[in-house]
C-alpha cells in the first residue's frame, strides 16, 4: 500500500526509509538511528517528545514551546521559558547550545535573521544579523588572476570567505528589545555544557568524519575535530573549554567582548593568516557590525498574511510570491497527492527564482523592488502563466513595478544546504522565527576560540557582472550577500498561526512555502507538515524526496515536461502551530525536538 501525505497513517510516517544524502550537512533521520547515547541523559519530558516525533505525532502545550535542531538546546531554552523568560531569553540560550554541540551549521562565528511577533503591540519585524563583507573585499574577491571565478571550495576553505559576524551582536540586541531574563545566565547551560562535555550526536560524528580532509586542513580545526588523530565518534564526550571562555567573557561585558580585545583580535589573526587562502577581515570591520532592524515583508495567502525577511533574504520575497501565485488556484480541493498540484506548485517556485535571480540583494547597496515584486496586480500577471496543463517550457524574469530604474543580470552565486532553525512561543504570546547558519557545513573549517568562522561571502556572486550588466548580489565593501533564509510567521487577523522556518540552502524556500501549505491547504498538524516528503522546484529540474511517496510522482511530472530528479533533500523544519493550544513539530530528518509546558 501507498500512502501520500494528506492521507498518512502513523505507521507511514513512522516507516519511511532513510533519505539520501548530499552535500556536506546531510543526515539520516533519528528514527534510522534509535535512541542515540547523545541524549539518554535528557529529561522526561525531552525523551518523550523525541518519542513523538519518532510517531509522528506533534508535541502539544498551553504556555509556551521551543523547537530546535538538538534536544540539549531545546531543554536549555526550556528552562529558560520554565522560569519566566521570554522568546528573545529563550534564543540567546538555544543559540549558545547549537554553537556548540552543533557547531557544523551555526555559531557566535556566523549570522542569523530574526522575525519577532510583539504581543504587546501586535506589529512583526525582524532584525538583520547578516555577515557583511570586509572593507577590504572588492568585486573581483573570488576571482583569479584571469578574472575568472573561484572553484568554489577553492573559495570557501581558508579566510577569503569570511564575513563579519552578525551572530553574538543579533543575540544581544533581541535581549535588550524584548528580553526579561538576567543577560549572563542565559550562557549557563552552553558553558556548563562545554567546560563538563556533552555526547557527541551521531548527526556531529557522521559530518566530522565526511568532510574529513577539509577539517584536517588547519591545525586548530583538526585538533578539535580529530584529537589524537582520530575523528570524534558517536558517543564521544567532547568539551570546549575555549568556547566556555569566549561564553563567560560575553556573559560578562556582552557581545563587545566578542567583537573587541583577545577574542576579536584571534578572529583576525586566524582569517588572515589562515594558510593558502588569507582573508581580508580586519580589527575595524569587527568594530563596525551592527545589526539592522528592518520591515518585514508580508504577502496575503488563504486569509492569512505570511510574513518573513526581506533584503538581503531572499526568502520571504521568494516564498511570498510563490504564494501570492498559488493563491489563484484550488490546491485545497485538487489535494497532496495531486500531480497537478505539484506542477502550479513548481513552476510558481521556478517563476519566483526567476526574479530571485534577476533582483534580490542587499537593498542597501541596490535598488530592489520589494513592493513591486510581492504587488497583487503582478502576482496575478506572473500566476496566469501557469493556467495550461504542462510544465512551462521556459521561464524569465518579469518587470515588476520599479522605483528606481536598473539594468541587471542574473545571479550566478552558489548556495549549499546548511544552517538550522529556532522556533519559539513565549507565554506572553510572543512569537520568534529565527535562521542561524554559518553557510556551508563546518564553514571556512577555520577554528578559533572553540567555534568555527563562517564562509558566509561565498554566498555572493563569483562573477561582476553578464553580458555587460552588474550582477545585483556581486561582493562590495560592507555588503550583506544574499541568502535564501526564510524564517516566517503567518497571521491570522493580526495574530500568529503559525511559525516556521528550515535549513537547506537555496532549497530553503521550497521547503517553508511546502510546509505553510501543507498546514493552511491540506490541514495538517505541523508534524506532518515538516516530515512530508519534499518535491521541489527552483531552476527547472524537479527534485523529489527518494525514498519516499514523493518519487512516486516521478512518471506524472515527466509526461507533464518536467525533468524528474530523485535525490535526498534533507530540510530541518522546525514549526510551531498556535491556536486553542500550541502545537510543534521537528523535522525527522534532524535530531531536534520540541517541547513546551
Amino acid at each position: 500500500m501507498r500512502y501520500f501525505p494528506g492521507t498518512m497513517t502513523l505507521a507511514a510516517l513512522v516507516a519511511w526509509p532513510a533519505l539520501a544524502q548530499q552535500a556536506a550537512d546531510d543526515v539520516a533521520p533519528e528514527a534510522e538511528i534509535g535512541r542515540p547515547a547523545a541524549f539518554e541523559a535528557l529529561s522526561d519530558q525531552a525523551q518523550a517528545a523525541m518519542d513523538a516525533k519518532a510517531a509522528g505525532m506533534p508535541v502539544t502545550a498551553q504556555e509556551w514551546m521551543v523547537v530546535a535542531a538538538n534536544p540539549l538546546a531545546v531543554e536549555a531554552g526550556a528552562e529558560v521559558l520554565a522560569a519566566g523568560g521570554s522568546a528573545a531569553d529563550a534564543m540567546v540560550a538555544v543559540q549558545s547550545v547549537l554553537g556548540l554541540v552543533e557547531p557544523q551549521s551555526s555559531g557566535l562565528g556566523g549570522g542569523a535573521f530574526l522575525v519577532w511577533y510583539d504581543a504587546e503591540s501586535g506589529e512583526v519585524t525582524t532584525l538583520d544579523g547578516r555577515e557583511t563583507a570586509p572593507l577590504a573585499a572588492t568585486p573581483r574577491l573570488f576571482q583569479d588572476e584571469t578574472g575568472e571565478p573561484l572553484k568554489f571550495f577553492d573559495a570557501v576553505v581558508g579566510g577569503l570567505s569570511v564575513g563579519t559576524p552578525g551572530t553574538p551582536r543579533l543575540m544581544e540586541e533581541a535581549h535588550r528589545r524584548w528580553g526579561r531574563s538576567n543577560w549572563a545566565g542565559l550562557f549557563d547551560r552552553a558553558t556548563q555544557l562545554a567546560e563538563d562535555g556533552f555526547v557527541v550526536s551521531p548527526r556531529l560524528a557522521g559530518l566530522v568524519r565526511d568532510d574529513a580532509e577539509r577539517l584536517q586542513r588547519f591545525p586548530a580545526t583538526a585538533r578539535y575535530f580529530f584529537p589524537d588523530g582520530e575523528a570524534i565518534a558517536e558517543g564521544d564526550s567532547l568539551t570546549n573549554p575555549e568556547y566556555a571562555e569566549v561564553l563567560r567573557l560575553m556573559a560578562e561585558g556582552g557581545s563587545e567582548a566578542f567583537y573587541s580585545g583577545p577574542v576579536a583580535e584571534d578572529i583576525v589573526a586566524t582569517v588572515r593568516g589562515a594558510e593558502g587562502n588569507p582573508g581580508v577581515l580586519s580589527s575595524v570591520d569587527l568594530a563596525l557590525y551592527q545589526v539592522k532592524e528592518r520591515p518585514a515583508v508580508c504577502v496575503p495567502y488563504r486569509a492569512h498574511e505570511v510574513c518573513g525577511m526581506g533584503p538581503p533574504s531572499s526568502g520571504a520575497l521568494t516564498v511570498g510570491q510563490i504564494l501570492g501565485m498559488l493563491d489563484h488556484y484550488d490546491l485545497a480541493t485538487l489535494g497532496a497527492a495531486s500531480p497537478e498540484a505539484w506542477r502550479l506548485i513548481g513552476d510558481a517556485s521556478r517563476l519566483a527564482f526567476a526574479d530571485r535571480g534577476r533582483y534580490m540583494a542587499d537593498s542597501d547597496f541596490v535598488p530592489v523592488p520589494v513592493q513591486g515584486l510581492v504587488a497583487a496586480p503582478y502576482l496575478e500577471e506572473r500566476s496566469q502563466l501557469l493556467s495550461g496543463d504542462d510544465a512551462l517550457p521556459e521561464v524569465s524574469p518579469g518587470t515588476p513595478e520599479y522605483d528606481h530604474a536598473f539594468l541587471w543580470a542574473d545571479d550566478e552565486s552558489i548556495e549549499l544546504p546548511s544552517t538550522s532553525h529556532i522556533s519559539i512561543v513565549d507565554a506572553e504570546g510572543n512569537a520568534l522565527s529565527m535562521t542561524t547558519t554559518i553557510e556551508n557545513g563546518f564553514g571556512s573549517r577555520l577554528f578559533v576560540r572553540g567555534f568555527l568562522l563562517n564562509n558566509e561571502l561565498t554566498d555572493f556572486s563569483f562573477r561582476t557582472h553578464s553580458d555587460g550588466m552588474p550582477i545585483a548580489n556581486r561582493v562590495e565593501p560592507g555588503k550583506r550577500p544574499r541568502s535564501s533564509m526564510a524564517p516566517t510567521i503567518v497571521l491570522r487577523d493580526g495574530a500568529p498561526v503559525l511559525v516556521t522556518g528550515s535549513p537547506g540552502g537555496s532549497r530553503i524556500i521550497g521547503y517553508v512555502a511546502q510546509s505553510i501549505i501543507a498546514v493552511l491547504d491540506w490541514g495538517m498538524d505541523v508534524q506532518q507538515a515538516v516530515a512530508m516528503p519534499h518535491l521541489v522546484n527552483r531552476f527547472g529540474t524537479y527534485d523529489v524526496e527518494e525514498g519516499t511517496s514523493a518519487a512516486d510522482l516521478t512518471t506524472a511530472l515527466a509526461d507533464m515536461g518536467f525533468e524528474v530528479n530523485a535525490r535526498g533533500l534533507t530540510s530541518g523544519l522546525h514549526a510551531i502551530s498556535l491556536g486553542e493550544a500550541l502545537t510543534g513539530g521537528a523535522d525527522p530528518r534532524r535530531e531536534g525536538i520540541a517541547l513546551g509546558q
